[in-house]
């Protein structure tokens, strides 16, 4: 898929979607750098992709909120792997709640979290990119992007966010070879859906078990998605087999979602 040897940062990639991209990029012989606030998650995801690929991974340890972290594993990435080629930007997502039960203090975090982070990693590697003659930019958000999620206003507000700008830039950095689109991931299989799914069950005085069941008879596919379902697609736009879609939103949600 032309990403031999490429330079790879993907962000929050010790669980979850980011580290099924991560894997999916090693498989293509990729250079990968992981990021994640947990070292020993990022070591168990290191071994993880050296055993399935044998492709050495490098890992930092930061916090995507941190923009003196950001800067830091971009810095890392192209010292190491030379200029980023590939960014997947990726965060978990903010709590969940009613906008009466939120503060301001919840609007800054989960602003800072999944959209200012996505915003910072992009402007610091948009230079790496010019000079290389181009590059690709996925930012994973959430199917909310199409149809608000309820119980989720911090997310659905900010990841609205993260299309507008990944729109906006598309039209910005197409003269630079640059292609930016998004993801949305619908019911996939990972830690957060869990928790998600875990608090709308006791609020319904439902197991988890009759939960999900009634949530797959809502997925035309009447299962949930897996991690490395949604990585196949973000490693596909970052490919040489991807030269002229950008400014997309892409949901990876089994057909779910309703609206165009």
């Amino acid at each position: 898929m032309g990403l031999k040897e490429k330079s790879v940062l993907v962000l929050a990639s010790s669980e979850g979607i980011g580290k099924a991209t991560a894997l999916e990029f090693a498989k293509e012989e990729s250079n990968v750098m992981l990021f994640g606030r947990s070292e020993e998650k990022l070591l168990q995801t290191q071994a993880m992709i050296l055993n399935a690929t044998g492709r050495e991974s490098a890992y930092t340890v930061g916090d995507m909120t941190r923009y003196d972290d950001i800067r830091k594993v971009i810095s890392q990435t192209s010292q190491k792997f030379g200029p980023i080629y590939a960014l997947v930007n990726n965060t978990g997502g903010p709590p969940a709640g009613h906008f009466e039960q939120l503060g301001d203090e919840d609007w800054q975090k989960a602003f800072d979290l999944t959209l200012l982070s996505f915003i910072r990693s992009i402007r610091e590697v948009i230079p790496f990119m010019k000079q290389a003659g181009g590059g690709r930019i996925v930012n994973i958000a959430s199917s909310s992007v199409k149809r608000v999620i309820d119980n989720l206003i911090l997310s659905n507000t900010f990841r609205m966010g993260v299309m507008g700008l990944t729109k906006t830039l598309s039209r910005e950095l197409g003269q630079y070879n640059i292609l930016i689109n998004v993801i949305g991931p619908g019911k996939i299989e990972t830690e957060r859906v869990v928790h998600l799914d875990e608090i709308k069950a006791s609020k319904s005085n439902i197991s988890i078990e009759q939960l999900k069941q009634n949530t797959t008879k809502e997925i035309p596919l009447g299962r949930y998605g897996s991690p490395e379902e949604l990585a196949q697609l973000a490693v596909f736009l970052c490919s040489a087999m991807n030269t002229y879609i950008t400014g997309q939103t892409i949901l990876v949600d089994g057909g779910m979602v309703r609206s165009y």
